[in-house]
């Protein structure tokens, strides 16, 4: 009941942040609701996530938000491999007969790029990666092994997108749908254990958003989605494999001993190599 708690708290948050934000910025003459609601947004989640640490005594370091040079290579690494997971399923699906390539959807002028992008992740990215591979990765670690956080973070991050907006119509597209973004946050849950930070997550999670820049209208849009949701799979695969910029290396015995409080071994128990 207690995991299932801490899973209801994050996606209250979630939504509280959503809805204050959309409130206040329907107060705001139309011109300003659009740059400052994704600040917006990002600040109530950060104050909720205080409040709500700050009540249960859990420490702000637990959001894996650490100050790092690797941030930026981290974030940058995790929307690389977004984004060639989404290319690559947009490709499969033009391929298939699924999709169509379109023309780059570019804001004008096309120097907005950056700013566009920042407030995506002001927006979406930077409150959802820590609620979720932040502040729940944190509270079920005291619970679960790592497979089972992955498990539950990656799930619940899926299921929230039962109800979110999108082009889906019918049962089995909305269905793909949820499955795509699933995949998605098993890529960045991944991304978050390898790295032990939120960075590379970020990133990852903000290539959803800059994959518009390279667009592939569907024809078959549940096929679209299955294909995607494929490639992301792989990505997260990829990344569970390949070297990460910055992520901690594996602990040797001598270090996994220390952590785990074991004593030294005995000069009798060492092993004499021939």
């Amino acid at each position: 009941m207690r995991i299932l708690g801490a899973v209801l708290v994050t996606i209250a948050m979630l939504i509280a942040a959503l809805f204050g934000t959309q409130a206040i910025s329907r107060a705001l003459p139309e011109g300003l609701a659009g740059w400052v609601s994704p600040p917006l947004t990002a600040l109530v989640v950060l104050g909720l996530l205080h409040a709500y640490r700050r009540l249960t005594g859990r420490p702000w370091s637990g959001l894996a938000l650490t100050r790092t040079w690797w941030a930026l290579p981290q974030a940058l690494a995790g929307l690389a491999a977004g984004l060639a997971a989404l290319v690559a399923g947009s490709a499969l699906s033009v391929w298939l007969g699924a999709a169509e390539w379109g023309p780059p959807d570019l804001p004008t002028p096309p120097a907005m790029v950056l700013l566009a992008i920042v407030l995506i992740v002001l927006r979406a990215s930077l409150p959802e990666e820590l609620l979720f591979r932040g502040h729940l990765h944190d509270v079920l670690s005291a619970r679960l092994g790592r497979r089972g956080v992955l498990a539950v973070t990656t799930l619940s991050f899926g299921a929230l997108h039962v109800i979110s907006s999108s082009e889906a119509s019918g049962l089995g597209e909305k269905l793909l749908f949820v499955a795509q973004a699933t995949a998605l946050g098993l890529l960045c849950g991944i991304a978050r254990e390898r790295t032990g930070a939120v960075w590379m997550p970020i990133g990852a999670h903000t290539a959803m958003y800059v994959n518009a820049l390279v667009p592939a209208p569907a024809t078959h849009y549940g096929a679209q989605l299955a294909l995607q949701a494929a490639t992301l799979a792989l990505a997260a695969l990829a990344v569970h494999l390949m070297p990460v910029p910055g992520a901690p290396r594996p602990a040797g015995p001598e270090k996994r001993r220390r952590a785990e409080g074991s004593p030294p071994p005995a000069a009798g128990d060492a092993i004499v190599r021939p």
